[in-house]
């Protein structure tokens, strides 16, 4: 069997690709421009990717490809269609990256809430050595306890969230498709209208795209902290950075975006420095930990694939 590795670099220098080697010739390329794909694909049974876009276009005839690995959750970017029509089955791994991208979301929210940049600017600016003063508690900040702590998309990330913001004194209200036992469910106008802090943790689908538009992103309380660790296309980006220029939003922390990276003429460029907004490189399930948890169930995906099971199949 042969395996093609279409874009290695999204999956961390540090990452051994060395166990799959045990199912045959692995091919691995840094970057896969899409006119690439198809012949870095050439013979391969197997293609692992990452964040390309695997489509008629890009595929190409590959004949002997049988079967397409997604180095993560989502996989809005493979035509599930194309696949089915070409008989070419698709895996993805779910559960890998939930204490990475928690961990993110928790410190985000941290960080915003309680100013922590402008503090350790002051002290690594040598305005604290030079002040005189023995503390500085400008900007004022708040303890999160006590606030509540919306979470949009109550799954295996969510609920590790919502733990942990039970933890910190927060009262917890979930917006999910149906009801939870272990969950305060609410309706999501409720949602906006109620929480200090909000963390969005969706796939992107037909029904979670533009999730929150325009519309919706004005009805979150004025002063509270959104977050978006799930995908750039579940908001309307041009109304959330408005709503930070504005002052209507406390705090905005971004992992994802529609276009990644995102160029300099997204709405973001503009409020990239701005004191209460923390935005990183889509690097929340990237933990060591997470990929080499991701690397290890996609073997475990090739090698029940070879067996004629059924592990992880999103095709279907």
């Amino acid at each position: 069997m042969n395996i093609a590795v279409l874009d290695a670099d999204t999956l961390g220098l540090d990452l051994d690709l060395s166990p799959l080697a045990e199912f045959g010739e692995v091919r691995v390329f840094p970057s896969s421009a899409p006119d690439e794909i198809s012949s870095h694909i050439g013979d391969c049974e197997v293609a692992i990717v990452n964040k390309l876009k695997m489509n008629a276009a890009a595929v190409g005839d590959a004949p002997a490809l049988r079967l397409i690995c997604v180095f993560a959750t989502g996989y809005d970017n493979i035509d599930l269609d194309f696949c089915r029509r070409r008989g070419i089955a698709v895996c993805n791994v779910v559960g890998y990256s939930t204490a990475s991208v928690a961990q993110l979301t928790i410190a985000m929210a941290l960080s915003l809430a309680t100013h922590l940049p402008a503090f350790t600017f002051h002290v690594a600016s040598g305005a604290y050595s030079a002040g005189g003063a023995a503390n500085c508690l400008v900007p004022v900040y708040h303890e999160i306890a006590g606030m509540t702590w919306g979470i949009v998309g109550y799954g295996n990330i969510g609920r590790a969230v919502g733990k942990a913001a039970k933890a910190m004194g927060c009262r917890v209200l979930a917006y999910k498709r149906t009801p939870s036992p272990d969950a305060n469910v609410v309706d999501l106008d409720t949602l906006c209208r109620e929480s200090d802090i909000i963390s969005v943790h969706l796939p992107l689908n037909d029904g979670t795209r533009g999730l929150f538009s325009a519309e919706q992103t004005a009805k979150i309380k004025k002063g509270a902290i959104f977050i978006n660790v799930a995908r750039g296309a579940v908001t309307d980006e041009s109304a959330l950075a408005a709503a930070v220029i504005e002052g209507r939003l406390g705090g905005l922390g971004v992992d994802v975006y529609t276009a990644e990276p995102f160029p300099a003429d997204h709405p973001f460029y503009a409020i990239r420095n701005l004191p209460n907004v923390c935005l990183t490189p889509h690097m929340a399930w990237g933990s060591r930990e997470a990929r080499e948890r991701c690397l290890w169930e996609i073997c475990e995906n090739i090698r029940v694939f070879s067996a004629g099971g059924m592990r992880c199949r999103v095709d279907l």
